[in-house]
């Protein structure tokens, strides 16, 4: 009896650990990805994976909350996203911003999933409107990049 129980608990490991491998690194959206994100390891990705499969992944996708894109890509908030970039290379995405190419407007690219290029042109053509004044406040920057981006 205890080999049966054993060989089930192996198993059902087993299968569990496979499944949080197979998924992305955020668990997929949902409340648990955004409460989870960031973590990595089979316990966050399970209990992230938990959480999304209480329904909220399944509301996420039809009303787009929750980091979850009707469309089918999984966005983890753009919006989030963009911001925590931001505030980590607010300096470096200004001198960028004013060449219009750079690794932190091709990053921004990938977040917003449109192309570089563009962007890069998008946002030097908008400098002025992006940093209106030296104090700028990154939600401010944010807001203006994803504006300027959906134009």
């Amino acid at each position: 009896m205890k080999k049966i129980l054993t060989a089930v608990v192996v198993c059902a490991g087993l299968s569990f650990a496979t499944s949080a491998y197979a998924i992305d690194s955020t668990g997929g959206c949902g409340l648990g990805s955004m409460a989870w994100r960031g973590q990595s390891g089979i316990l966050p990705q399970s209990l992230a994976i938990t959480t999304n499969h209480w329904a909220s992944n399944t509301l996420g996708v039809t009303f787009g909350t929750s980091g979850c894109d009707p469309n089918g890509r999984v966005t983890g908030g753009t919006g989030r996203m963009m911001l925590a970039f931001l505030q980590d290379n607010m300096e470096q995405f200004a001198m960028d911003a004013s060449k219009g190419e750079g690794e932190t407007i091709t990053t921004l690219a990938g977040i917003m999933n449109v192309d570089s290029k563009k962007l890069g042109k998008e946002i030097q053509q908008n400098f002025a409107y992006i940093f209106p004044n030296d104090d700028v406040e990154v939600a401010d920057v944010t807001l203006r990049v994803m504006e300027i981006a959906q134009a």
